[in-house]
Order: structure tokens, then sequence, then C-alpha cells
């Protein structure tokens, strides 16, 4: 099953504790990057998140935003960090010595990350968040199998076409093959040349091995099954895929070189052609 590595995810929720927005995009990228934005007097909570990311998503760029409104009625007490608030002070006045222009304001030392605190609530208010946490990360992969769905649907109709040039190519074989005999025989006939039947038949076979692009045809034929299969596997499968349109871009051109008739080249340049644009789609691909 394809996911795709592109999608976009906003989650609501009202706790106990207050009012929270996650927001998650989701971008294309080799590997797995996340940036997490939390408000200041939650960043107690990113190791755990970008943990919880990690171990549901492998490949792209994550960035997940959270938005948390208090609800003030979960906190009539406030419970002040008086050893927090005296180093902040001291600090304040160290800095007022030396620039003489440090105004101390009570309320933002408030703002000051740890100088309120409470145990109790931080702990069901850090469950809380990190459960919210949990079902707009499960909407975000939701949205990215959504889209995987699509671009399978749209790898496997190229493919399909892919099949179709194949069919076509194979049917020019037999034509080519013995248009190339026909016109050897006549440049040795035209040019008079006297040699035994097996040295006429021996060059006839080298030079049938150096245009025949059945073997060519063949691999593209395993790579093709290979790719229909991995599109069903679970996980990431995004490298894989990308392996196999190299292996098909190979063949192709090596049809391409190959080619003594002017319909198939038209037909492998149309392979090439539907091999990149699967390729760039294998590009949203986790």
């Amino acid at each position: 099953m394809t996911n795709s590595m592109t999608a976009y995810s906003s989650y609501k929720e009202k706790s106990k504790q207050g009012s929270l927005h996650w927001e998650f995009r989701s971008v294309n990228q080799r590997y797995l990057e996340i940036y997490i934005h939390l408000p200041d007097y939650l960043k107690r909570l990113e190791s755990k998140i970008r943990k919880n990311i990690r171990q549901r998503l492998t490949r792209g760029r994550i960035e997940c935003t959270l938005n948390f409104e208090i609800d003030q009625k979960c906190f009539p007490e406030l419970n002040i960090n008086q050893e927090l608030v005296k180093q902040i002070i001291d600090a304040a006045y160290k800095i007022k010595k030396q620039v003489n222009e440090v105004i101390i304001n009570p309320l933002e030392i408030l703002r000051w990350p740890g100088v309120i605190s409470d145990k109790k609530n931080d702990v069901i208010m850090d469950c809380e968040i990190l459960n919210s946490m949990d079902n707009a990360l499960n909407n975000l992969i939701k949205m990215r199998e959504k889209e995987g769905v699509v671009l399978q649907y749209l790898i496997e109709e190229k493919l399909k076409k892919i099949e179709i040039e194949i069919d076509k190519i194979r049917r020019y074989i037999p034509e080519v093959l013995q248009l190339q005999h026909k016109r050897i025989l006549e440049k040795i006939n035209n040019a008079d040349i006297q040699s035994e039947n097996y040295k006429i038949e021996q060059e006839l076979f080298l030079i049938t091995q150096r245009i025949d692009i059945t073997e060519e045809l063949d691999r593209l034929d395993i790579h093709i099954k290979e790719t229909f299969n991995i599109l069903t596997m679970q996980g990431a499968v995004g490298r894989r895929l990308d392996f196999m349109m190299q292996e098909l871009s190979r063949e192709s051109n090596t049809i391409i070189s190959k080619s003594v008739n002017s319909n198939i080249t038209i037909c492998a340049i149309e392979l090439k052609v539907l091999i990149e644009q699967i390729r760039e789609q294998i590009q949203n691909i986790e």
C-alpha cells in the first residue's frame, strides 16, 4: 500500500485543561525531518512528540504546530517557583549594572517557562496533549494514505501503458529481423562476395544478436511485474519504486540504442516518457 508524503491535517479538541489546535504539514523529503512548534511552556513535550512521529513515519518533511488556549478555571491557585524567580531577578540586576536600562517587569517574569507550575495539573495536561497529538497524527496518516491511493492508481495506469508499448515493439521484431536479413543478403549478392554458407549464416547471427531486443523486453516485463507487486506492499516503498524506475529506464535506453526501426524507436521513446512521469510521482511516495 502506497502512502503519499504530501498531506495536511488540522485537528481541534476541547480538553479539561483548555482548547487544543494541532496542525500537521507533510511534504516529500528523502529522509524524515521533523519540525515542532510548541508554546514555550510546553517545550518539555517536544522530545516525546518527536519520538511518537518517528515511530509512525519514515520519510518526509513534517511540520507539527500546536496552539493551546489554557482554561484558567483549571488553575485557581498559582504555584510559583520562588528559586527560579530569584535567579531571574539576580540575572536582571547583573545586566542592569552593565547597561543601566533594565526594567524588571513582574508579568514578564511570570511568563518565563517554569516560573508558574502545578505538577498535578502539568501531568494531566501533558497526558491530554499527547493523546490529542496522537489523534492529529492519525488524521495526517489517513490523509497520506488517501493521497497514496490516488498516486498508486496513476502509477498503475502508466505501467499498463508501458505494457502496451512493449507489446507493440514485440510485434515489430519479426518484421525487423527479416528485413535486416534480406538487406544483408542483398549487399552480399550485389558485392559478388564468394563465401561459404556457414560464414554467411554466422555473420547473420552476429548482426541479429546486435539488433535483437527480446532480452530487454523480457527484463522490462519482469521489472513491471515487480513494480506492481511493490505497490501492494505494506510500509515505505518509495525507494524500491525509484530503483525499479532506474532499471526500466536502463532497459529502454538499450532498446533505443539497438533500434534500427523508426516504429520501435518511437515506442521506446514513449517508454522513456512514461517512466519519467512515474518517477516524478514516486518522489511523493513514502
